[in-house]
Parts: structure tokens; sequence; C-alpha cells
């Protein structure tokens, strides 16, 4: 019997070290299939989905200044392009970097100046709180910008 023991911790330990699930009979659990898609986790009173206020002025695109509601998870709101915005912070969600962090104070920053546009986002992502601001007075800002484009107005607006 002591024999049998050790040979079942080993498999386990073994399985452990290979990242392999065992049940306590020492045979690998097959693996459970986890959904892809965002959409197919369900969603709960204690989880709501996004809830974004965005408030845009001086953009220079046509239609686009004024304060918007986005949420997802499920889309809706009264953003212009709610279902692309979605997506976006979406894909932004699968990065190591936050969108909605400011510019490092250490950041090199070139003296490119984009224009006057400003943008406030504030609200619930990802179960957080955020209430980050937006402009494009150098090209670090541009970019940042750009990075949140639909959520934010850009070129193709």
């Amino acid at each position: 019997m002591p024999r049998l023991r050790l040979l079942v911790l080993g498999v386990a330990a073994s399985a452990v070290l290979a990242g392999t699930p065992v049940a306590a009979t020492g045979a690998p659990l097959a693996p459970v299939p986890l959904p892809l898609s965002e959409e197919a986790w369900p969603q709960s009173a204690a989880a709501p989905g996004d809830q974004l206020t965005v408030t845009v002025a001086k953009s220079g695109v046509a239609g686009s200044d004024g304060t918007y509601r986005l949420t997802c998870r499920p889309v809706g709101g009264t953003h212009q392009r709610a279902r692309a915005a979605c997506d976006r912070l979406a894909e932004l969600a699968g990065g190591s970097r936050d969108p909605f962090a400011p510019v490092s104070r250490n950041a090199a920053c070139t003296m490119q100046y984009g224009g006057d546009a400003t943008a406030r986002v504030h609200g619930t992502w990802r179960g957080r709180s955020v209430d980050a601001s937006f402009n494009k007075k150098n090209g670090c800002e541009i970019s940042r910008w750009r990075a949140l484009e639909p959520v934010l107005p850009g070129n193709g607006a």
C-alpha cells in the first residue's frame, strides 16, 4: 500500500510541475473548455459591463463633440460608434498596458502639436473606476488619443 501511495503522489507531483491537473486517483483530468469570447461569459449583478461617459471638445471632427454614454457587455448608450468603441476596448483589455493611464512623467515626447482637442473618459471599465483626460498637445498625447480611437473621435470618426 505505501508503494501505491508514493506512486500516486509521484504522478500528482509530476503533473503539478508540468501544469497538468490530476484527480485524487492520480489520473490526469481532462481539460475543461473555456469560452473564448467575452459574450460567452455570463453577466451578473456583481459584474456589470463597462459603463463610460465620454466628453469630447474641439475635436475638429464634425458631429463628434459632446458628451456620450458608452456601455459594453452589452453594447449600448449614445456613443455614435458604440460597437466599434466596445470592440476596441475589448481588444485593449487583452493587452498589458492600461489605455487610460496618463503619459509617464519620464516619457520623451515630440513637440508635435495636434490641436486643441480634449476629452475626458470616466466611469467603470473591467470592474475598476476610470477617470482619464486626453488631449493632443504633444506626440505622446496624440499617440495615447489614437490608441483609444474610436472611443475617442479620429480621422475616420
